[in-house]
């Protein structure tokens, strides 16, 4: 489980200092400093730089950091790899990756670079190879940590409209769902195009908390605090777990392996999922104190 919740997953151009930093002063539980889609071919080599200077400077507070880099077939791909290979970051996500191959690749300039072994990759999954190939994605490699839904790419691939039910992606999204729950690393629903719908952006959130993500990708800060709420626990569900927690507990000192609550049957397995709802809340909080 992340040290950090990881709610609202906000995209930032690289290339644009003034977004650098106001970064630092976001309520976004993840910032993805982004090299690829938000930077010209001509501003490449000025992001890297400017985004390894931001991290290196830090004043990010308990916001998680991650960089989105350069496919690595491109000619930016492994000097970026290269050059965030130490730096004070997470992760590094990686755009359309298609096979577990492509994460060995990666990994093995880490291992040459000398990189950090508590950095981290997050994949990208946004072409139907790349959904296809997400549960060996997923288990390719102890430094794997999360999958990124890429649903606009996805969408266009998929020749499916981006609507509101997301009918033509629901596979897709399950999919990735179903990986990522079975390598124990976390997944990421994609971004909400249109910045001024809000009742569009809570619908897409609680399709996406339906459907078992751990975040939201975003595209601008005022997708955050309704993003935020929506994957937090709600008062009415913590009190539920609580009162799980409490009554299993209970049960336990009595030598019982089972207990009733509100009428309800509660098994081990619902005792599992209290806990992780409870460290979620604390995880939250302890974020919110610090920011």
């Amino acid at each position: 489980m992340a040290t950090n919740p990881r709610r609202s997953v906000l995209y930032m151009p690289g290339s644009n200092a003034r977004a650098l930093e106001k970064a630092r002063s976001l309520d976004a539980d993840v910032l993805i400093l982004d090299l690829e889609d938000a930077v010209s071919p001509a501003q490449k080599a000025v992001a890297r730089d400017q985004v390894l200077a931001a991290v290196t400077d830090g004043g990010y507070g308990r916001r998680e950091l991650v960089v989105r880099i350069n496919g690595f077939d491109t000619e930016w791909g492994r000097k970026d790899i290269e050059a965030f290979a130490n730096a004070p970051i997470s992760a590094l996500c990686l755009p359309k990756v298609e096979s577990a191959a492509e994460i060995h690749a990666v990994v093995q300039v880490l291992q040459q670079a000398g990189a950090n072994a508590n950095l981290k990759l997050w994949a990208m999954a946004e072409t139907p190879r790349g959904i296809l190939a997400v549960s060996e994605i997923a288990g390719a490699h102890a430094r794997m940590d999360a999958i990124v839904l890429g649903t606009s790419d996805l969408a266009k691939d998929l020749r499916v409209p981006h609507t509101p039910q997301r009918l033509g992606m629901l596979t897709s999204l399950g999919m990735c769902v179903l990986a990522a729950r079975a390598h124990g690393i976390d997944v990421f629903d994609g971004v909400h195009l249109d910045v001024d719908d809000e009742n569009g952006l809570h619908t897409a959130c609680e399709q996406g908390v339906e459907l078992g993500f751990d975040g939201k990708t975003l595209i601008h800060p005022k997708q955050i605090a309704v993003t935020n709420q929506l994957f937090s626990p709600s008062s009415d569900t913590l009190a539920r777990a609580e009162k799980i927690r409490l009554a299993w507990q209970a049960a336990e000192a009595e030598g019982k392996g089972v207990v009733l609550v509100d009428g309800r049957l509660v098994e081990a397995l619902h005792v599992e999922e209290a806990v992780r709802v409870l460290a979620i809340a604390e995880q939250i909080g302890a974020r919110d104190a610090d920011l």
